[in-house]
């Protein structure tokens, strides 16, 4: 062979080499939007928990670019912003936020009570969603695939005076975000009062314009409220059913290598594992965080927590809601209200 002709047929080798190689190493990178400013339980979870996990089980294929602090969607346009997957295509998408277009999903906020360690919570939400498709065919029919759920902190009772009885609040004046606490307060003789979840809370509880919130700890913690509403009980099995769900435009999805789709999966997987653990560690720490800025906190007793199921009359608010979603068109309300009563006793039982 002449050298010119060993030289070309060498540059086609190279050529292919480096086209292979490239193919190879070739990098997908996923738009990621969360509602929270980075640095929270939650969002450190998933950026040096599943993040990390999706980089390692992909061995750098997959690459994920974060963008917090509702950069990209705020919290109620989330589920839209990744459904549309025009600039972000995966992120945060709280049920509580679409109640319209989840409606299956506010099932979980409507018990008072719950598992009370983060393995049991953990163990309920992967039991629930394996054995329940009409969950995966709801965020199916948004164009969403979820990919890994987050847990939430529990809820508590922030209270300006101590002498706080759950099942006798009539005269007291409560701001809460759910329309299931809403409707509990109501039926515990309380009144729900309407306001932006700001640092005003704080001068509200000060002035008596509030007696007290009913919130996820965290939440309060973020504008101090217990400086305010100094009087905290709660219980890890006032668990908010608060889920966070992780999802991924259906298209983006179906895009991607199979092989990619595996390590995400085993990344999901390998991170669940830790959620729980996570969890229980968090509110011990934040309870600490609390009593320290002078907060009398007060774990509430499984007879307090009886009373207080109670005084919710929780069972016929959830037959209400049923009654309108069935009025809606939607035939399951009923069915996956009691597959989650179902579970959730079976949980508080072992």
């Amino acid at each position: 062979m002449k050298p010119h002709r060993r030289l070309f047929c060498l540059s086609l080798v190279l050529t292919a080499l480096f086209i292979s190689c490239a193919v190879g190493h070739a990098q997908t990178v996923l738009r990621y939007t969360d509602h929270e400013p980075y640095g929270n339980m939650r969002t450190r979870a998933i950026n040096e928990i599943f993040f990390h996990a999706v980089e390692r089980e992909s061995q750098g294929k997959v690459k994920i670019e974060a963008h917090w602090g509702g950069e990209l969607s705020a919290s109620y346009n989330a589920l839209t912003t990744v459904a549309e997957g025009k600039i972000a295509d995966m992120g945060i998408v709280v049920p509580e936020y679409s109640p319209a277009q989840l409606p299956l999903h506010q099932i979980f906020k409507s018990f008072p009570v719950g598992p009370d360690t983060g393995a049991a919570q953990v163990a309920f939400f992967k039991h629930i969603f394996l054995q329940n498709p009409q969950f995966s065919r709801e965020l199916n029919n948004n164009n969403l695939i979820n990919l890994q759920f987050f847990l939430g902190y529990p809820a508590g009772f922030f209270s300006t005076v101590p002498s706080l009885r759950f099942d006798a609040l009539e005269g007291t004046r409560w701001r809460t975000a759910s329309f299931w606490h809403q409707a509990w307060l109501r039926n515990a003789g309380g009144t729900p009062i309407s306001m932006p979840w700001n640092n005003n809370i704080s001068g509200a509880l000060r002035s008596g314009q509030l007696d007290g919130l009913l919130v996820n700890l965290d939440s309060a913690w973020d504008i101090q409220a217990q400086r305010a509403a100094p009087w905290v009980s709660y219980s890890p099995a006032m668990w908010l059913g608060h889920v966070y769900l992780l999802a991924i435009n259906k298209e983006v999805w179906a895009a991607l290598d199979a092989k990619d789709q595996a390590a995400i999966q085993r990344a999901a997987a390998s991170t669940e594992k830790q959620l729980g653990t996570l969890l229980d560690k968090s509110v011990r720490s934040l309870g600490k965080r609390m009593a320290k800025e002078g907060a009398h906190l007060h774990i509430l007793s499984h007879a307090e927590l009886a009373r207080w199921q109670e005084a919710t009359n929780y069972q016929q608010v959830q037959a209400e809601w049923i009654q309108i979603q069935e009025e809606k068109g939607n035939k399951d309300a009923a069915l996956i209200m009691r597959a989650v009563g179902l579970a959730l006793k079976d949980a508080l039982q072992k």
